[in-house]
């Protein structure tokens, strides 16, 4: 298929799946794309079974191994993902939950990386499965930040309080950074059996992290200057998306945090004083909606349909699911003090709750598990990683709206 056949295939698809779902059960969109895409796999899979081997399959099978899932989120739809989040947040908010997010986006990433990597490694010598240590912490790191993608759309499902929403936004919108910096320790450690000193993690995560903010803030400042001096609405919303993509791409070239400088620029274009601009910004906001609900599907729709990708043992449903209780466990250590704090100082009833089943996990986790090199454990890394991410955006995803709602209704009726 021509890149042109492919992009007008997932389209119709991500269209269909809409309608069906808008007529039908009106799931949330990511949940329905994703489970979309699961559901076709697994029937071509049956279908191979049943009838055995047909060009369907591995045509279809082919197609989505060529598609580099890996390369299509962290190298193109992340940096538009990230800019729009950032429109999203409220800038002033954000300023007063600043450390409840720094602290969860960085020492919290770090802490969690530990938690799941000791975590996984603990329970497959237990039940007896091949996962030395580096590759435990490798699948650590690579689980250990939330996804901003599910965890911005899975916030606009549940009534939250704004303190509680702008934590988990801006913590999903920043500890990718410091996510990146313990994926690539953690990947160090194993292709070299040496474990990086925590002075070089912590340097790493001060460059990484402060670099990327200086990049994103400036660039953001600057194109805000530019849609308040010029009356062109067009100009105006083609310099957010060069922003968009030019803050991503020139942080990596000085290797600093791409997600964090995107990030960043949205957040303050999207809390700027336009001046008698008001039309750039109602255009603006449009078009970054609508852009973000197309990639939000596209991105949700090929998360699904990477089961054709990732092996599978059905022996190891054991650790997948062990896997997927450790990630909530050390979620809930991470935020349990923050939670605490907004329990007895705010009164947020359930927010330790709220805080640890809104810490989805997403495409992004799975991007990186791709890009693991070969071994033995890869495999069982890959499909536990796949496992995880399954559970945490419909499961946790069709929850937390229903959960956010119910400890709401506790909060009023106790008042």
């Amino acid at each position: 298929m021509t890149p042109a056949q492919t992009a007008a295939t997932f389209l119709t698809l991500m269209a269909l799946v809409g309608w069906i779902n808008a007529r039908t059960v009106r799931a949330p969109q990511s949940v329905a794309l994703l489970s979309a895409g699961v559901v076709a796999a697994g029937a071509l899979f049956a279908a191979q079974k049943l009838i055995g081997p047909f060009w369907g399959f591995s045509s279809v099978q082919a197609e989505i191994a060529r598609l580099d899932f890996s390369e299509t989120v962290l190298g193109y739809l992340l940096a538009f993902l990230l800019f729009g989040g950032g429109l999203q947040v409220d800038l002033g908010e954000f300023r007063r939950r600043r450390w409840q997010i720094w602290s969860l986006a960085t020492v919290g990433v770090l802490v969690s990386t530990a938690l799941v990597g000791f975590g996984a490694w603990s329970a497959a010598r237990l039940v007896g499965l091949p996962l030395p240590l580096s590759w435990a912490l490798v699948f650590g790191a690579l689980i250990g930040p939330t996804d901003p993608v599910a965890v911005m759309a899975n916030v606009k499902s549940g009534e939250l309080s704004k303190a509680l929403g702008a934590i988990l936004q801006g913590e999903a919108l920043f500890n990718d950074g410091v996510g990146l910096v313990a994926f690539t320790a953690a990947l160090a450690f194993l292709n070299t059996g040496a474990a990086p000193s925590l002075a070089h993690i912590a340097t790493e995560v001060l460059v990484e992290v402060g670099g990327g903010l200086v990049l994103g803030l400036t660039g953001g400042w600057l194109v805000s200057r530019l849609m308040r001096a010029v009356g062109d609405e067009v100009v105006g919303l083609t310099a957010t998306l060069a922003l968009a993509t030019g803050v991503y791409v020139l942080a990596q070239a000085v290797h600093v945090s791409g997600p964090i400088a995107a990030g960043a620029a949205g957040l303050v274009v999207g809390s700027s004083d336009l001046g008698d601009a008001g039309d750039h910004r109602r255009l603006m906001h449009s078009f970054w909606h609508g852009a973000d609900a197309v990639l939000n599907g596209l991105l949700f729709l090929l998360l699904g349909l990477q089961i054709f990708v990732v092996p599978f043992d059905p022996r190891e449903v054991g650790i997948w699911a062990v896997a997927i209780v450790v990630v909530i466990a050390a979620r809930l250590v991470v935020v349990l003090p923050w939670g605490a704090y907004f329990r007895l100082r705010r009164n947020e009833r359930g927010a330790s709750l709220l805080l640890a089943w809104g810490g989805l996990r997403g495409a992004i986790s799975l991007a990186l598990a791709l890009t693991l090199p070969e071994g033995a454990p890869r495999s069982l890394v890959l499909s536990a990683t796949f496992a995880v991410v399954i559970f945490s955006v419909v499961v946790q995803g069709l929850t937390f709206g229903p959960l956010a709602k119910g400890l709401a209704g506790q909060r009023g009726a106790a008042s």
